[in-house]
């Protein structure tokens, strides 16, 4: 199982979304910033991480709104754990790099049609400030949402 972080960037009413390159996890996808969580260390210091490597940027008190569970087939176990932060508050200015391109979005025009498919269901939630804990099942490929379970709170 991996263990991720998504991190949802805010800043003057707009989210920060990235498109995953070629060859990449996701690769053509919009979504939050975020990555594999390395061996000891906590999510909050892999999304701290992982926000600086892949956006520039510094992100400063990291708030853990979600977690999800996501299978690709049909499994035991899940395939990722994700931890999902939401910020609003950074330093240091857009770096884009090779895990692609960087877009800040207002939220009424999110690209939910080109994002991951269990995005449309808790994001909007979260950007409310809401906590959100779920599972979804993908098929083997992840193009295809079969089945999920969410709580918000």
């Amino acid at each position: 199982m991996i263990t991720a972080t998504i991190c949802e960037i805010i800043h003057d009413g707009k989210l920060l979304l990235q498109r995953k390159a070629s060859g990449r996890f996701g690769e053509g996808k919009w979504n939050g910033p975020g990555g594999k969580v390395n061996p000891g260390e906590t999510p909050m210091d892999g999304v701290i991480r992982e926000v600086k490597e892949e956006t520039g940027l510094t992100i400063h008190d990291p708030e853990l709104l979600g977690n999800i569970d996501f299978y690709f087939g049909e499994k035991e176990k899940p395939d990722w754990t994700t931890y999902i932060f939401r910020v609003t508050q950074f330093t240091g200015e857009l770096t884009p790099n090779e895990e692609g391109e960087l877009r800040w979005f207002k939220k009424e025009d999110i690209p939910y049609g080109e994002m991951w498919a269990d995005d449309i269901h808790w994001l909007p939630s979260l950007l409310e400030g809401r906590r959100v804990t779920g599972t979804f099942w993908f098929d083997e490929e992840g193009e295809e949402l079969i089945r999920h379970e969410l709580k918000v709170e």
